[in-house]
């Protein structure tokens, strides 16, 4: 048979990772000679834990002659932090691929500076490097500093672009106060939590900017960049390289409760991305209205929004987990139940316990914090909101398994 990009995929996913290879023979899929996505398992959490995060070389050694690349983010069940790995090829690609996709949102505007404050991660240890590339002179925002110091330089540098995260620009926002407007900002460019439509317009408007100056782009660590949101035809679209699914929840979990009308599972396969097993990757988001959609005379796949996630992990700044709340609670209250609820991107732990004593409480707050240590120096410099712990009756008709996700307001 002859060989395909789509075959070439699968093939050199089956040899950088032995065990994806053992997983597809062991469910009887030849992999030269399947002939559609579908046909390969999903690439769950639960799989990853298993073979790839935690592991110091969860690839083979000789797929990556050059410099291999790595980032850390949340907890897994072993309370272990997770280690997502970069080929210099792939580390490559990201690069490229964000360049490219900045280059398409920013030439109309004629910007020339710009400033990351992005905290911790890929995105950040990259961006200078990506608005080099666009010839636009870049600064970035240590997470360490406390807000003061980035309401200060943004007041003397005067960014024409400003790229960060919906929960650090919430934060700025309230402590610039009406003075947000004299930064300067022509444009946003966001990455990490939820960002809705209403909520890029109460900032459009803080800082006096038309809404299409606010762009909301779309990733995840394990892949990089798998979209952003056009203002031209109101909906997300994928950048180079993704191949995007929307799957019903049972699909994952036949005991999982239904998505409503018109929601299904985000799953992307990524062809430029290699030292990660990116085919069908489940990313636990919830879109809305995933279809294809005509960009340019050609059919696209698309989606209007993403409303939450379901599974163990959601974005606080940083990427926190289930695991890494509960495993703090536990520290300090043995007879617990936990459940974690997001409003507006503010993160909130109830807790069901017969210990009612503030200072409990206090202190699982001041631990939790640093569960993920960028985390809690967002916090500390007042960047980022605090996680806060609170005492709450617990509906005992919800089993413990459905209170093991994120819960959305």
């Amino acid at each position: 048979m002859r060989s395909s990009p789509f075959h070439d995929k699968i093939d050199r996913t089956a040899r950088t990772f032995p065990w994806y290879g053992r997983l597809l023979a062991d469910s009887g899929i030849d992999r030269f000679t399947v002939r559609a996505l579908g046909q390969l398992p999903l690439v769950t959490a639960g799989l990853l834990e298993r073979y790839y995060y935690g592991r110091e070389h969860p690839y083979a050694i000789d797929e990556s002659p050059d410099r291999v690349y790595s980032y850390r983010t949340s907890g897994t069940s072993s309370h272990i932090r997770k280690t997502i790995f970069y080929s210099g090829e792939d580390e490559r690609n990201y690069i490229r691929v964000k360049s490219d996709l900045f280059r398409r949102l920013l030439a109309p505007s004629g910007v020339l500076t710009a400033i990351s404050d992005m905290g911790t991660g890929h995105a950040a240890a990259t961006a200078p490097e990506v608005f080099a590339r666009l010839g636009i002179q870049a600064d970035s925002i240590s997470y360490e500093l406390p807000i003061g110091s980035h309401l200060k330089r943004l007041k003397t540098l005067h960014p024409h672009v400003l790229y960060t995260m919906p929960s650090i620009l919430d934060r700025l926002l309230t402590a610039a106060g009406n003075d947000a407007s004299s930064f300067g900002i022509r444009r946003v460019l966001l990455v990490g939590e939820i960002a809705s439509p209403a909520w890029r317009g109460s900032v459009a408007g803080r800082l006096r900017l038309a809404e299409d100056d606010i762009t909301d782009t779309y990733g995840s660590i394990e892949i990089g960049t798998i979209a952003y949101y056009s203002h031209e035809h109101g909906r997300y679209l994928f950048t180079e390289g993704i191949q995007a699914e929307g799957i019903p929840s049972h699909a994952l979990d036949e005991n999982m409760e239904p998505l409503p009308d018109g929601e299904s599972v985000l799953v992307v396969s990524s062809y430029v991305r290699h030292l990660f097993p990116a085919l069908r990757y489940v990313t636990y988001d919830i879109v809305r209205d995933f279809r294809p959609i005509l960009v340019n005379g050609v059919w696209k796949p698309s989606f209007q929004a993403i409303v939450r996630r379901i599974g163990p992990e959601l974005k606080h700044g940083e990427k926190i987990s289930v695991y890494d709340i509960e495993n703090v609670v536990y520290r300090h209250l043995q007879d617990a139940e936990v459940c974690i609820r997001v409003r507006a991107n503010k993160l909130a732990v109830l807790v069901d316990s017969k210990e009612q004593s503030p200072d409990v409480y206090k202190r699982i707050e001041l631990e939790l914090a640093d569960r993920i240590p960028e985390i809690g120096a967002m916090i500390r410099g007042g960047i980022l909101d605090a996680i806060q712990v609170l005492p709450s009756a617990i509906d005992s008709g919800e089993n413990v398994m459905k209170r093991k996700k994120v819960f959305y307001d």
